[in-house]
């Protein structure tokens, strides 16, 4: 199926699980495939395919490995699989984003399958395997890109874009506070993401730098940006509604409703489980609480990344809590140590008041009726 042809004539068609895009004539390409990867100026085709979750071993694939399955993709494909290069995720191929933006005779697009829930990363996480002998770990939970730009790009350029699209897909992670899976950090990227990049050889129009001070730069930062949110949201729901919460927030520093609500009970809050976190799942959006949330967040991650102090981070804190009517109980509540662990008290604390408050006035207004 056709799902969009560019103006150079390259086709983006869709075969069930693949996404295809057929070049109508020579094209240089780099990228990181597995199959017939690195620089190249002999393909015809670039592809991304989705494997479901439960067949990540390659040993089970058909071909046995990574690179055998690619090429039995390509011949499956009917795609002469030493001029393909090929991609693999666990994103579906309907929930690809595909966003082009032009400038003058300069147009960029790109093909954007992802999720990161699961597999969001930070760089320089603690790793999950050292690889020897070809062994490895393959976790499922990927972005991968595949970005078409209708100008001629000498090999140095092309690299470039390269480092300007992983930026602009780390610039969409951190706007929608993707979290990391393996730290307390916000997610960069993935694990296992992919790239290809694609420049026209036969095009008249020559740039050599796509770095963010020229305009394809610029082009390629903004059709990223963009299709990895549009694919995010599309293939796992991540997008700002869903990250306006403190529960969601505060996922990335471990903190959980169950801490909610063990904190509820050492207080005394006077209500059974279900109905605790029924109160708290309704009030985790109010954008108020939201707000405060992210704050204190913000201040840990300075304190996490040494920027800050731990006594200042402390009692910057305590001062935007005593706005939400902590009072004196949150200075009372402080002690020296952690702030991450002291403040995240102290936020719950300014929680259940919340939770309490409401509870109360709807006594007052049951007990009215």
């Amino acid at each position: 199926m056709l799902l969009y042809e560019l103006k150079n004539g390259e086709k983006i068609h869709r075969r069930d699980d693949t996404l295809i895009v057929y070049f109508p004539g020579p094209r240089r390409v780099v990228s990181t495939a597995w199959l017939n990867g690195g620089y190249r100026q002999d393909l015809q085709a670039v592809f991304n395919h989705h494997l479901p979750p439960d067949k990540h071993d390659p040993a089970s694939l058909p071909g046995g490995s990574v690179e055998g399955y690619l090429e039995y993709l390509a011949g499956k494909l009917d795609l002469p699989y030493r001029h393909t290069a090929g991609l693999l995720t666990a994103a579906r191929m309907e929930n690809a984003a595909i966003k082009t933006n032009g400038f003058r005779e300069l147009a960029v697009t790109a093909i954007v399958t992802g999720g990161i829930d699961v597999n969001g990363g930070r760089a320089g996480d603690r790793a999950n395997y050292y690889e020897m002998d070809g062994q490895w770990v393959f976790v499922p939970g990927t972005i991968n890109i595949i970005l078409l730009i209708n100008g001629n790009l000498p090999p140095h350029a092309l690299v470039r874009s390269i480092v300007t699209a992983t930026e602009a897909k780390t610039a969409a992670l951190q706007e929608l506070m993707a979290p990391s899976r393996y730290s307390r950090g916000i997610a960069t990227g993935s694990g296992t993401d992919q790239i290809i990049a694609v420049a026209n050889i036969q095009s008249p129009h020559y740039f050599t730098d796509a770095g963010k001070h020229a305009k394809l730069g610029e082009l390629i930062g903004v059709t990223v940006k963009e299709a990895v949110k549009i694919a995010l949201e599309k293939q796992t729901g991540l997008n700002p509604r869903r990250q306006c919460s403190f529960l969601a927030r505060l996922d990335r520093y471990g903190v959980g409703m169950e801490d909610f609500w063990r904190q509820a009970r050492e207080e005394g809050l006077g209500l059974d489980r279900d109905s605790y976190l029924a109160r708290l799942q309704h009030i985790q959006g109010e954008p108020g609480l939201v707000a405060l949330a992210a704050s204190l967040i913000h201040l840990w991650d300075e304190y996490e990344w040494g920027l800050l102090p731990g006594e200042a981070v402390i009692a910057a804190g305590i001062r935007l809590l005593q706005g939400y009517g902590g009072g004196e109980a949150c200075l009372a509540a402080v002690k020296a140590g952690d702030p991450v662990g002291t403040l995240n008290r102290l936020f719950i604390r300014v929680i259940n008041r919340v939770i309490l408050l409401t509870s109360s006035m709807k006594k007052e207004n049951g007990s009215r009726n």
